[in-house]
């Protein structure tokens, strides 16, 4: 990727709506030439979808954590299989170092978060677990971290 490959994903990470013509626009390019930059970005899998957000998905979350997991064994893909199928599970993120696997829960109360704690835990080859609540997140629209 160059840096108009970064400044297309960036736009796009503002509003996956954006026409083509916007884009172009923004980024001083030819519609064209955003929709063969685009189409090389989904062939070459670097952008693999687009997704929505819902108000309701940002606001329903009362309790939002992450769960880092040590994995014993070779039971990573059943484990990853596993828990994309819980309705908390936000992301999981494969990592290198002490953790095997982040996840990224959000529940509506304590209790909900417990059980599915609880649950995660008792998988088979989950060896280890730390759970550190999210208590608040500095990020802008744009993705900036901010104050």
């Amino acid at each position: 990727m160059d840096d108009t490959d970064h400044r297309l994903v960036a736009a796009l990470r503002r509003d996956a709506r954006a026409s083509l013509s916007e884009l172009a626009g923004e980024l001083g390019l030819s519609r064209t030439t955003v929709r063969t930059r685009i189409d090389r970005l989904r062939r070459d899998s670097v952008i693999l979808g687009f997704t929505v957000v819902l108000k309701e998905d940002v606001g329903r979350d009362a309790i939002r954590a992450l769960m880092m997991i040590g994995i014993e064994g070779r039971g990573t893909d059943r484990i990853l299989r596993t828990l994309g199928g819980f309705p908390e599970v936000r992301a999981l993120h494969s990592t290198n170092g002490r953790w095997d696997v982040i996840v990224e829960l959000g529940t509506p109360d304590l209790e909900s978060l417990d059980a599915v704690l609880s649950a995660i835990r008792r998988l088979d080859g989950v060896a280890t677990s730390e759970t550190s609540l999210l208590l608040a997140t500095r990020r802008s629209a744009q993705g900036r971290v901010g104050a």
